[in-house]
């Protein structure tokens, strides 16, 4: 997870799902919040969202919040009563945010939200591609916020800041019972502002001043693959502005270097912009062939998108398959429609099911509302909503790449009981030492842990807290990325 409350690694989705569950264990839920914000994808910009007529009715319906509408008037009535009669003192701007915060969530869709300041502006850094801040990639880790990695020639990697570091402070203010969203607002800030941080390193603390700035966010990883350099991978994690761009630089540079196949992967992609999958989906179909359609309120028959050139110009005609799993919402599903459309396989696990389209609207100067607007359906015209996409050919990856942190704040020692005792003897087994299997902290955890211990130059007294956690941790997502069973088998498809 970065600063901008999203993850950005580079290979592969078995460790961008096992960083996902190791902030799920850390926040205790928090992130599941953040997670439904971010699985909203074929949004649409704000200038594809709002025309004229939309933007008046929702000035309007904001002007008859407090206004003389009838249905509204037991609104009025009790802002009026908590104004006047409550005990304390209520900040209007407060009641006002409540009341609109409260209307969106009525309809009970996890995808219409009302958004204030804070979470309109990093809502449009999200999609924009970039945020303000010092770049680094972070998760909460107890009482701290550890740094997974700074970013390459951020703020932070020429502050020297390095993995592992834990931030203690930030401009004063302890991150002890901050969740990370809280946190990471600390963190960010307007470019060129100053930002102090307290860090500790091992046994240090030291206290560093870091100028912001903005940081890109690179959406396209790619490389050669290891084995057979005739085969390309390309993983697309968000769709976000700059996607389509980073798409095609990754397939050129990649038959540049001699690459015929690709392996495209859009596993644990939550989705994005839909002109992005939009434009990212016309690379693959024949221009005139449907791209996907979709349907609105005031729609009789689905609109229709095709490829064309309006969606860019640049094709992929070599061979190709597509990697999806759960994770692989809306904008990644309009995708792997398209892609299968035009005949290009899809391996691995059925998709997420998010068949809906948001809109963002402006409601005053700073705040925002996003709502569903719509659905859509795949190129066939099939509404997959909490269906999802089957993969043509279903992989999976081992059980033990959705296995929990080993949370490096908490002890663990013999004797216990617990669930988070048995993940922990998941863990030992995974990594191919002998435990029992139960929930109990025995002593063939004892002995198994000892064991790691003499291998990882530790101290050896059979107890898991601080480094034993966290080198646990790295050993399993070591092993977690050398066992990719899913881009495995897509390799092997290609080399038929």
């Amino acid at each position: 997870m970065n600063e901008n409350g999203k993850q950005n690694d580079k290979r592969t989705v078995s460790r961008n799902r096992y960083i996902l569950s190791i902030i799920v264990a850390l926040l205790i839920g928090v992130i599941g919040t953040i997670s439904v914000n971010y699985f909203v994808s074929g949004e649409q910009s704000n200038e594809e969202a709002a025309t004229p007529e939309e933007a008046t009715e929702t000035e309007l319906d904001t002007q008859l919040l407090f206004g003389e509408q009838e249905e509204l008037s037991p609104i009025n009535k009790l802002y009026t009563i908590l104004k006047t009669n409550y005990y304390e003192e209520v900040d209007s701007e407060v009641l006002v945010e409540g009341a609109l915060d409260g209307m969106a969530a009525a309809v009970g869709d996890p995808y219409t939200e009302y958004m204030d300041q804070v979470e309109s502006s990093s809502f449009e850094e999200d999609v924009s591609g970039s945020f303000e801040g010092i770049g680094a990639e972070v998760m909460k880790d107890g009482d701290y916020v550890r740094i997974i990695s700074p970013i390459a020639n951020s703020p932070a990697e020429e502050a020297g800041l390095q993995p592992n570091d834990l931030i203690l402070e930030v401009a004063g203010e302890s991150v002890a019972d901050l969740p990370l969203n809280e946190a990471v607002e600390l963190i960010r800030g307007p470019e060129d502002s100053s930002v102090e941080l307290l860090i500790r390193r091992g046994e240090e603390q030291f206290t560093v001043s870091l100028v912001r700035a903005t940081i890109p966010l690179e959406t396209v990883f790619y490389e050669v693959d290891e084995e057979d350099d005739s085969i390309g991978y390309v993983n697309i994690v968000n769709f976000n502005m700059p996607t389509y761009e980073e798409t095609t630089t990754a397939i050129q540079e990649l038959e540049d270097q001699g690459v015929e196949k690709i392996v495209f992967d859009v596993r644990g992609n939550p989705g994005g912009l839909l002109t992005t999958a939009l434009q990212i989906s016309n690379i693959f179909v024949p221009n005139g062939e449907p791209l996907m359609m979709t349907e609105y309120r005031e729609d009789e028959e689905p609109t229709v998108y095709n490829a064309s050139e309006e969606y860019g110009e640049f094709k992929y005609d070599g061979e190709a398959v597509l990697l999806v799993d759960e994770g692989s919402a809306s904008a990644s599903e309009i995708l792997a429609g398209a892609m299968r459309s035009a005949g290009i396989p899809i391996y691995g696990d059925t998709t997420f099911g998010k068949g809906t389209v948001q809109s963002v609207v402006e409601l005053g100067e700073e705040d925002e509302v996003k709502f569903t607007s719509g659905k859509w359906l795949t190129a066939d015209g099939e509404w997959i909503n909490e269906e999802g996409i089957e993969p043509d050919v279903e992989v999976s990856l081992p059980d033990y790449a959705t296995l929990f942190i080993v949370n490096s704040s908490a002890t663990y020692e013999e004797g216990q009981t617990s669930a988070e005792v048995k993940n922990l003897k998941n863990v030992l087994s995974a990594l191919d030492y002998e435990v029992s299997n139960n929930e109990t902290f025995d002593e063939t955890v004892v002995e198994a842990v000892e064991n790691f211990q003499t291998e990882n130059d530790l101290p050896v007294d059979g107890v898991v807290t601080g480094e034993t956690a966290r080198l646990l941790t790295e050993a399993l997502r070591t092993k977690i990325e050398e066992n990719d069973t899913q881009y495995e088998a897509a390799v092997e498809a290609l080399q038929e």
